[in-house]
């Protein structure tokens, strides 16, 4: 049942197009959304049946927020910069993991290949792919690497290196070079990742022969290596369509509350094909599809043309992505529309029943969890744990799981005073947390979790309510083999969690996960207090400087005995001498 304030509300919205952002019981934007008429499309959460996963995301709702924009174009564009603002735990977000590798030609005097993941930073550059994953890019590069002897240094050596003497490079550090060169290097380049090798091919066989005939048989063998090399690679573009353009191809298929989005990245006329991962569907999803659109070719160049299905509205996706839009009803691009939506089809039905499974389980934990510790409407939790070795290096993890599954960007490390007891530990890290969310206004959780049994309880019931803060407070009680065996209570009650249970193996999760987190963290300090130098307390004295003392003097107890004048051949002559100074102290 929606509330009278909110009915209210619904009532007001105008028909306009904008965004809607609903809010839940903390005043958290939940999910991003937009529409041609807010009235028509922000009341359809609220009548009618929905499916499981709409239906959940309605009942968290509480609040909405809105904003009238002048057109659906200007409502698409504030959409994707909310959900990027925002990240809406039930919006589809995929920014994260939608960036492809490409190759990138840098665009200078002596040019450079480099993998990178986003295409759009350098604007002068040419980009190539993308590829299926930075393996075959990588694979890609060195193979034409070995073909063309670009420049290889990220920055301008000051003396020849190792890729000259083996042929590799050119050595513009050194030499006078013809940037005729370079240039003609990069049409080579480009045809050849354009798939045309045709000529490259028979340039290296006739070489080969020529080495054979000359009893050159290694130098033979590395021409021949590298035409295997070139025909793998270049074979791995398995379907061809009728022209040489530089198209995109989009489709999607929802089903039980789930989407799955196939795209096809066709280039110079050969398809590469790249699955998209499977997600949870809680809008329309044709709207869906254009979200995704939008925020791919934020950080991806664009094709010649898209294809995308006839079912989707590209009226105002056309005015903010600026290539050509293609919407076919025959011909070849329709037969490479329909192949990505059967691929797509066929993913979901594949992955469909395992993530079922698994969401079911999860849901079931955590409604356990709810109903033994009686916390209606149970989502976020936030787990705390400490790790030190005798009070040194003391510090804590803290990681957040939200309906059951990792909020790895809410995670957070503390460095602590040490000496301090695992009790002071706890509070001062529960102290530093939640005292900061009172002053940012952050989002609380539902559940304090702690690992450990009543003396950290009484710990975290201590600085809450210092706080004046009311949040339920569980502790993890491990067993002899420091096992999680069951929970308690802030009123120091035990709560029975049946081995085996999902409940059980949920806890256990975010037990190993914090604990990880937390020790993770911890050896790193450690590690850099076991590699800390007495150089790093100089002013002035970097990692860069720290690295060319040791290259020039060898050893710290030479670096020891040279003289001012020695170490400020090396570095300026006031930090030589504060070296000096500091390595000559008296004891």
């Amino acid at each position: 049942m929606i509330s009278s304030a909110l009915k209210a509300k619904l009532q007001t919205l105008p028909l306009e197009p904008g965004c809607y952002l609903m809010k839940d019981k903390n005043d958290t934007i939940i999910y991003v959304g937009k529409a041609k008429k807010l009235k028509n499309r922000v009341n359809q959460y609220f009548v009618g049946a929905h499916n499981y996963k709409t239906t959940k995301l309605v009942s968290n709702i509480v609040d909405f927020d809105y904003i009238v924009t002048s057109s659906e174009k200007e409502a698409l564009v504030l959409e994707i910069n909310l959900i990027k603002k925002y990240r809406p735990r039930y919006n589809i977000m995929f920014m994260d993991d939608s960036s492809y590798p490409y190759i990138k030609l840098t665009h200078e005097a002596y040019p450079t290949l480099r993998v990178v993941r986003d295409a759009k930073k350098d604007r002068k550059a040419k980009y190539y792919g993308p590829f299926p994953d930075a393996s075959a890019a990588h694979q890609t590069m060195k193979l034409l690497n070995q073909l063309y002897p670009l420049r290889k240094c990220d920055k301008m050596p000051k003396k020849l290196c190792l890729y000259y003497h083996i042929g590799q490079c050119l050595g513009p550090c050194e030499l006078n070079v013809d940037p005729e060169i370079y240039k003609e290097i990069s049409e080579k380049i480009t045809r050849f990742l354009r798939g045309d090798v045709k000529d490259l091919v028979s340039e290296l066989k006739s070489k080969m022969n020529a080495a054979v005939e000359e009893l050159a048989f290694e130098k033979a063998r590395e021409y021949r290596d590298l035409i295997t090399s070139i025909e793998h690679i270049t074979d791995k573009q398995q379907v061809q369509v009728e022209d040489n353009k530089d198209r995109d191809v989009f489709a999607c298929y929802a089903d039980k509350g789930y989407l799955a989005i196939q795209g096809f990245f066709i280039r110079s006329g050969k398809l590469l094909e790249r699955q998209l991962s499977l997600t949870p569907l809680y809008g329309d999803p044709e709207e869906e599809l254009i979200s995704f659109l939008m925020q791919y070719y934020q950080n991806h160049p664009l094709p010649q043309e898209v294809i995308v299905p006839l079912e989707l509205d590209i009226e105002a996706l056309q005015e903010v992505i600026t290539c050509k839009l293609i919407q076919p009803v025959k011909g070849y691009r329709k037969k490479l529309l329909d192949m990505a939506s059967n691929n797509a089809k066929t993913n979901l039905l594949q992955k469909f029943e395992v993530m079922e499974r698994q969401n079911e389980t999860t849901e079931e934990s955590m409604r356990q969890l709810a109903q033994k510790l009686r916390i209606p409407g149970l989502s976020r939790i936030e787990i705390f744990d400490n790790s030190h070795i005798s009070g040194a290096f003391t510090v804590a993890g803290m990681v957040v799981f939200e309906d059951g599954l990792p909020c790895k960007n809410d995670y957070r490390l503390f460095k602590l005073h040490t000496e301090n007891s695992d009790v002071d530990s706890m509070k001062e890290v529960l102290y530093r947390r939640y005292f900061r969310l009172l002053n940012e206004g952050g989002r609380f959780p539902d559940l304090l979790l702690v690992d450990g049994g009543l003396t950290q309880i009484e710990a975290a019931k201590e600085i809450l309510g210092s706080l004046d803060l009311d949040i339920p407070i569980c502790g993890l009680v491990k067993n002899d083999k420091h096992q999680t065996a069951s929970l308690m209570n802030e009123r120091l009650e035990i709560v029975d969690v049946e081995p085996g249970s999902p409940l059980f193996f949920l806890l256990t999760r975010m037990q190993d996960e914090v604990h990880r987190f937390a020790i993770s963290y911890h050896r790193k300090l450690r590690q850099k207090a076991q590699t800390k130098s007495i150089l790093d307390e100089i002013d002035g004295v970097g990692e860069v400087r720290k690295k060319k003392l040791m290259s020039t003097f060898k050893s710290f107890k030479r670096l020891k005995e040279a003289t001012i004048e020695e170490i400020a051949q090396v570095v300026p002559q006031e930090v030589a001498e504060r070296i000096f100074d500091t390595l000559h102290v008296e004891p």
